[in-house]
């Protein structure tokens, strides 16, 4: 595995800024399809009867990750969310925090991990802890992260303390509401 160079991480405001610059409208992230995912061998992943899907996004982005002299610490994720049209529709960060571009959000916390594939993060079951703000993720109760690819901290050591990697990877989300 080749070794990754450091480079600064893009700040939320960077991506915020982005999404503007780009001109990306708001409005519904896949919100057209509420088929959940084939969760395959990571039943485990399921959501709570009572609640939907609500919407979709495609996620690619960075899992950044700080080297603290023995061990990879995860420090959070910087994605760009797109809809099933690719248009940028809002961005993912520590938290962790989906943000679409009408400026609501969704905080969670994972409740469930589940590893079908050994060279990408794990699949995620999180449990929403807040949303704010009109749109997309007002009353998202649920997320989903499936179809990694990437994103896994180095197998190799880092140089110095305090050395900070981004590792590429993609993600598809599937956000859902109490029905």
């Amino acid at each position: 595995m080749a070794k990754l160079t450091w480079r600064p991480a893009l700040k939320v405001g960077t991506l915020t800024l982005l999404l503007l610059a780009l001109g990306a409208a708001p409005g519904a992230i896949g919100a057209d399809d509420s088929r959940e995912p084939d969760l395959g061998d990571c039943q485990i992943l399921k959501v709570e009867a009572g609640n939907k899907v609500h919407a979709r996004a495609y996620a690619e982005g960075v899992q950044i990750y700080m080297w603290s002299g023995s061990s990879w610490t995860f420090i959070g994720p910087e994605a760009m969310l797109y809809d099933q049209d690719g248009d940028v529709v809002g961005i993912h960060y520590a938290g962790p925090t989906w943000e679409s571009n009408s400026g609501s959000k969704v905080k969670a916390a994972v409740s469930e991990r589940c590893t079908p594939n050994p060279d990408a993060i794990p699949w995620l079951l999180l449990k929403a802890v807040s949303s704010e703000g009109p749109g997309i993720f007002n009353g998202v109760t649920f997320i989903q992260r499936v179809n990694t690819t990437g994103g896994l901290a180095p197998a190799y050591a880092g140089d110095y303390p305090g050395e900070i990697v981004e590792v590429p990877y993609t993600a598809d989300y599937y956000f859902y509401r109490a029905q």
